[in-house]
């Protein structure tokens, strides 16, 4: 799979959200490409200044979740085989 290539899992984001949400997660792994942890708080902090807080960020290799997130504000998409799960909740 083409690491620079997003593949959306799931989301509820209108296209703007979700064009920011992809390429700044983009931005953020290839910045970051030994820290997971700065790749999301990048993230985050991208996110939290465009679209308002808060957004909560995991970037992983092998993670399972479930939660509860505010409608139209979830993003679980894919670059290569790095998972990236992007969601807001107040």
């Amino acid at each position: 799979m083409n690491v620079n290539y997003p593949l959306v899992v799931k989301t509820d984001l209108n296209e703007e959200m979700l064009v920011e949400c992809t390429e700044s997660a983009q931005t953020a792994i290839e910045k970051h490409s030994n820290s997971n942890e700065d790749a999301a708080k990048m993230l985050k902090e991208l996110m939290d200044k465009k679209f308002g807080g808060p957004w909560h960020v995991v970037i992983g290799e092998a993670f399972g979740f479930e939660l509860t997130h505010q409608l139209t504000n979830l993003l679980y998409m894919y670059f290569g085989n790095m998972a990236i799960l992007v969601w807001k909740c107040s």
